[in-house]
């Protein structure tokens, strides 16, 4: 996202007048959920001056400084005492979607009866990314699809883990989250579903500006 990341964390860059990481919040909040913990490395200082202790938002928000990158699975594992023993929604921040997390409740509910480890939120590929990153089948997250036509898909950065999938990680070190749904699925510890509504990875400046201009001609 450089030049625009230069002196702007990515959460903080604008979609339709507002802050990507605040278009999660409010829709947080709207989902009944309160506790929020904001993992940041980069120019961190500037989404804490933002974004306060969230009450605005009826939200109590906590801050998980990184000294380091520790990319996804690092910057979770360095905040799990924070997260409880339940299971805990997460959502990238440089994304932007109308996934419902209210549902969340319920498929923490539905995770512990089942006994898995993870469920993740999928999304049909976009164009930069045509390959995707994993099988779908059955409310199953598969590190291949059933059948070679069956495409795989992309995960989209929305996703409840429970803690135990972080736990062997050593803390302080960066870590990728990859390589552990894709552990939970070939033990069959992974759940997931398709999302067929808006989600964008906001990755590239043209990314951004095209979902501006989306909005703009939204009407008023």
């Amino acid at each position: 996202m450089r030049p625009l990341t230069d002196q702007c964390p990515k959460p903080l860059l604008e979609v339709g007048g507002r802050s990507l990481i605040v278009w999660h919040l409010e829709a947080l909040a709207r989902a009944g959920i309160r506790q929020v913990v904001i993992n940041h490395a980069h120019l961190g200082g500037m989404i804490e001056r933002a974004l306060g202790n969230g009450h605005r938002w009826g939200l109590d928000i906590h801050y998980s400084p990184e000294p380091q990158a520790l990319e996804t699975a690092g910057g979770i594992r360095h905040t799990l005492e924070r997260l409880g023993s339940d299971p805990f929604l997460v959502v990238n921040g440089d994304i932007h979607t109308d996934f419902d997390f209210g549902r969340a409740h319920t498929i923490a509910r539905q995770m512990c009866a089942a006994e898995l480890d993870c469920w993740c939120v999928m999304v049909p590929n976009p164009e930069h990314h045509p390959q995707g990153d994993f099988g779908l089948e059955s409310g199953r997250l598969l590190p291949q699809p059933v059948a070679p036509e069956q495409p795989r898909l992309t995960f989209s950065g929305v996703g409840l883990y429970r803690p135990q999938l972080f736990e062997r990680l050593p803390d302080g070190e960066p870590a990728r989250l990859a390589p552990l749904l894709e552990h939970a699925a070939r033990i069959g510890r992974a759940g997931a579903e398709l999302h067929t509504g808006h989600w964008t990875d906001v990755g590239t400046p043209h990314r951004l500006a095209t979902l501006n201009a989306q909005f703009a001609r939204r009407p008023h």
